[in-house]
């Protein structure tokens, strides 16, 4: 091997990254654990909502030394961005996609016009788009050119109104204003990914993901660790909240008498009156528990305001600054009922708002005071902004230009002309953030046009843009898919989990030395580094660790096994032709080689399509699937050649790979696999037939609420339930179509209902969960009430709901149409890849027959026990994964087989077949080695992994057995079959014969 010098050096700096990237994992779980020890020593399991004050008191502790150092070269805060990502299932949290609604930024565009053309496009578009894939603003523009007549898209009364008139005038085409209204309906959506990543940023949530999917105006959220479930639905949903606001002076003095009597007064309340206590209106503080993150002692201290508040800059409009970590404090001070009824008349109404963080550096940030009136309404809505872009004033610094309609731009004259008079500042206001309070420096602005200038960076004035363009189109935000875990079943699940992955790298460590000797002990090393990579890398590209994921990575012991296994057994051949020891070692290594990776590239090659076609945890498995397969790659090729060159170069030293069990096993076997290809070809049939019989005329599959639709619901209870009874009583609830079945442990359900399915909305999911609590109840303990029931699982009592799933039909159509695609794709690249691989389109037929073998088995096995394994067997797309799969891992074991036929022939030729024979016997020990190790590492998972993985994890074990069957009694038997007498029974020409 060349550049011996260079490996080592790569190997050494690619471990120590990968152990420098876990380091920080390793720091926050430590500093973690020390919180969760000090909020046990300080609050005792006595209290009542022990819990919660708990996490309250965590949340202090890491707050406060956040920015200390830890090991000398990071802090908690630092080390927190830098961690491995764990997914939801690992975590706990809730995952949504939202669809922002094309039709209702149509009809703000439209300034909602009374067109019937219009109008009936729109309906039009509706009914088309449950059944195609194509885009909505797509299907408008083909409905409206499909009805439109003489009628324009530029007609006044549709998009040539007042609104619009800088972009689109009555005399343009068609074709002229669609590229318009898709860039402003892009920008609406650009607009709403905004407002829902500040959101989300307010939420307190670590490592919050949030991003657009194509131009479909879907956008992905996932908020791992997040609590009030309730809470986040609706934030997330709601419609952004635009306003206009009036400040008030610095140099107002009641503002002065106020705060003297608020510290006054508050020094006889904070020692009875916590801040936890009082509902927070306008600051979205952390999801992850309902009371505020400080456990300061507020008893001892002596001006609770005054030791907060900061004066404000001088000249700017707000009236206070104060210290990020103190805002949550300070707001609770300033709703608190007493402390509201000590302003005076003259600013009784004021509306104390906080201002937006410009960076995550940022550590101190304004308080605003803003003029309000009894109904706390805001001088103008963001509903008047007709459109705002970023841009450069006179002086060629960053500013905003906005636009009003009519109706806005006279009550922003009178706004403008109000605060020029006053002095005063007017603040733009997103979902009770102050983004920008400028002043006005000439006069009342009238026309409804203005430019907003200040000290801007080019970004600030692109957000602030955005920001008053999301007040101009009320496009709603509806949860069409979401899947809501709670932290104990998360806990669970890394239980099982690493229970799962110790048990498989056990057993797979002892099967190497046990195997192999020596050798296996090599192997072994070489598998460490490789865990110790995958991990590394995982944690360098931010990437999210989920329950799949740790399958994938389980299963990528099994296919670095596969690659070691493929070496060993070609230097014990080499060795078995009388060659010395360093020239079998290389000759194996060597032979191996093209086996190892055509296996790799065509269960890479499905690992990729999993990745393009999946979502959420899918793309988890594929990605440490695909990482896998690298690093299996380097260290079964480079590592243990290494280990064994630097061992078999010591004088003296043996190196047999084997054991004294293992040495002459399956040696001299010599099985004529081609004569027993019809018996096989029969026994496969019967099989496929009854399972094709069961899928079309039997019970058929049980499809997830992936692919039809629907809401799911994982119960726990007390006691052991009767899952039958629970079916009956909830199908006179929600009509038929409900679904009961024991998941797990007897005292645990998983209750799917169809029950609205086309009905979105957060008022349906709270209507289900009160029937469910209702339907229930008689199972709960005594006492349960329905928050409990629920947020379950937010105690040690785990009762209530665990997790919770919801599809709509829209997106269960996306996930059938993606699965079809992902299936039919990995079938069609890895036919193309071994037929340029192999010259040969009967090799490919032969492997793609096997694999269609292997699905249809494989479909039908869970079509006929179904209902009878005593776990989940939906069709979900975690069943489409292990398909998947099931697909990569048939074509790896048929490639290995084919590259060692290809190898043989080109040596011997065919001879009637019996050389093939000849080929298939001398890799089986190699075939029946690695199955065997990759089937007790899905034991291990299905056993130990958690009840989520069982039906995941039973596909995977019965398509690598049919797999092994089917790459030496299928796949090779038909590519046999298809060729030509003339090329098997040796006549062709020696040039022909194998390309």
């Amino acid at each position: 091997m060349q550049n011996k010098g260079l490996i080592k050096l790569f190997a050494l700096l690619f471990g120590l990254v990968s152990i420098y990237q876990l380091s920080y994992t390793f720091v926050t779980s430590k500093v973690e654990k020390e919180a969760n020890t000090f909020a046990a020593s300080r609050i005792s399991e006595s209290e009542e909502g022990y819990i919660a004050k708990r996490e309250a008191a965590a949340a202090s502790y890491l707050d406060s030394i956040g920015n200390n150092p830890v090991f000398g070269y990071t802090n908690y805060n630092e080390a927190k961005k830098k961690e491995l990502n764990k997914g939801l299932d690992l975590k706990g949290g809730i995952n949504v996609t939202l669809q922002i609604s094309i039709k209702d930024i149509l009809k703000g565009l439209a300034n909602n016009t009374k067109s019937p053309i219009f109008n009936k496009a729109l309906a039009d578009a509706d009914a088309a788009a449950s059944n195609s894939d194509d885009t909505y603003i797509d299907l408008f523009f083909e409905a409206f050119d499909n009805i439109k007549g003489d009628t324009k898209l530029a007609s006044p009364d549709i998009f040539a109104n007042k609104g619009l008139s800088d972009e689109i005038n009555f005399q343009m085409s068609d074709d002229e204003v669609k590229p318009i209204i898709r860039r402003k309906i892009d920008e609406s959506i650009v607009s709403a990914f905004e407002v829902l990543r500040e959101r989300i940023d307010g939420f307190g949530v670590t490592q919050p993901n949030i991003q657009r999917e194509g131009n479909s105006g879907r956008i992905l959220v996932e908020l791992p660790g997040a609590r009030d479930i309730a809470r986040a639905q609706d934030l997330l949903s709601s419609t952004a909240q635009l306003e206009f606001w009036e400040t008030y002076k610095q140099s107002n003095t009641s503002f002065s008498t106020f705060l003297i009597q608020a510290n006054e007064k508050l020094k006889t309340i904070v020692d009875v009156k916590q801040p936890e206590q009082v509902k927070e209106e306008s600051e979205l503080d952390s999801l992850l528990s309902d009371v505020s993150a400080d456990s300061l002692d507020l008893a001892t201290q002596v001006n609770p305001l005054y030791e907060l508040l900061i004066p404000a800059n001088p000249g700017s409009n707000a009236m206070f600054r104060a210290a990020i970590k103190d805002t949550a404090t300070i707001g609770s001070y300033l709703r608190m009922p007493e402390i509201r009824r000590l302003l005076p008349a003259d600013i009784q109404f004021t509306k104390f708002v906080w201002e937006r963080p410009s960076s995550e550096d940022t550590e101190v940030i304004d308080l605003y005071a803003l003029k309000s009136n009894r109904e706390g309404t805001p001088r103008i809505s963001g509903d008047v902004v007709s459109d705002a872009r970023a841009d450069f004033d006179q002086f060629s610094k960053p500013a905003v230009s906005m636009t009003m309609n009519t109706k806005g731009a006279k009550e922003w004259e009178k706004l403008t002309g109000d605060a020029y008079t006053n002095q005063t500042g007017i603040a733009i206001v997103l979902d009770n953030k102050v983004y920008t309070a400028p002043g006005v420096s000439s006069g009342p602005i009238s026309g409804g046009r203005s430019e907003i200038t200040g000290d801007f960076t080019v970004n600030e004035t692109k957000d602030i843009s955005n920001v008053l363009r999301a007040g101009k189109l009320p496009a709603s935000a509806e949860i069409i898919q979401s899947e809501i875990v709670g932290p104990s079943l998360g806990q669970e699940a890394i239980d099982s989990g690493f229970m799962s992955f110790l048990i498989a790298f056990v057993i797979v460590l002892l099967w190497m030395i046990g195997y192999y000797g020596k050798a296996g002990v090599f192997a072994d090393i070489a598998l460490m580094l490789n865990i110790l990579l995958i991990f590394g890398v995982l944690t360098s590209l931010n990437a999210v660790l989920t329950l799949p994921g740790i399958a994938g990575i389980v299963l990528t012991l099994g296919m670095s096994v596969d690659a070691n296994v493929l070496i060993f057994e070609r230097i014990k051949e080499e060795l078995a032709k009388g060659k010395g020891k360093s020239q079998a070692v290389a000759d194996g290594f060597g032979n191996a080689l093209s086996s190892i990776l055509d296996a790799n590239i065509t269960t890479g090659l499905t690992a990729v399509i999993l990745f393009i076609f999946g979502s959420g945890p899918i793309k988890g498995f594929a990605t440490t699937l695909l990482i896998g397969i690298i690093t299996s790659l380097f260290t079964a090729i480079f590592i243990t050649r290494l280990l064994i060159d630097w061992y078999i170069s010591g004088k003296g030293r043996s190196l047999d790979f084997s054991t004294g069990i293992t040495k002459n096993l399956f040696k001299g076997i010599n099985v004529d696999f081609l004569k027993k290809r019809k018996i096989a070809y029969i026994i496969s049939g019967i099989l496929i037939a009854v399972g094709l019989f069961s899928l079309l005329a039997g019970p058929g599959l049980q499809k997830g609420v992936d692919f039809i639709g629907g809401r799911s619901y994982t119960v726990r209870f007390e006691n052991p339930v009767n899952p039958s009874e629970i079916t009956s009583e909830l199908n006179t609830v929600f009509g038929s179509g409900t679904n009961v079945k024991t998941y797990g442990e007897s005292n645990q359900v998983k209750i799917t209902t169809p029950y609205k399915v086309d009905v979105e909305g957060i008022e349906v999911d709270t209507e289900i969960q009160d029937k469910l609590y209702t339907s229930l109840q008689k199972y709960l303990p005594d006492g349960f009430s329905k928050e409990a029931f629920v947020l379950g699982g937010v105690d040690d009592e785990a009762v209530g709901i665990l997790a919770s799933v919801k599809v709509g039909p829209t997106i269960a159509d996306d996930i059938q149409k993606n699965a079809f695609l992902a299936i039919l794709g990995s079938l069609l690249v890895v036919f193309l890849y071994i037929l340029i691989r192999f010259r040969r389109w009967q090799f490919s037929l032969g492997a793609v027959t096997a694999v269609f073998h292997d699905v249809l088995i494989v479909l039908g096995v869970f079509s006929i026990f179904g209902k009878i394994m005593p776990f989940n067997m939906e069709i979900d797309q975690a069943f489409i994964a292990a398909i998947l799969t099931v697909i990569g891992y048939s074509l790896n074991d048929t490639v290995v087989v084919f590259d060692r036929i290809r190898e043989t022939l080109a040596e011997r030729g065919w001879k009637g077949g019996s050389n093939i024979n000849y080929a298939i016997n001398t890799t089986l020990s190699r075939t029946l080695n690695t199955s065997l190790t990759t089937l007790v590492v899905l034991l291990a998972i299905f056993i130990f992994g958690g009840e989520s993985l069982r039906g995941f994890m039973f596909a995977m074990i019965v398509g690598v057995l049919v797999g092994t069957y089917s790459s030496v009694f299928i796949a090779t038997p038909v590519m046999f079959d298809a060729l030509s007498k003339k090329i098997t029974s040796g006549n062709a020409k020696p040039s022909t014969e194998v390309e």
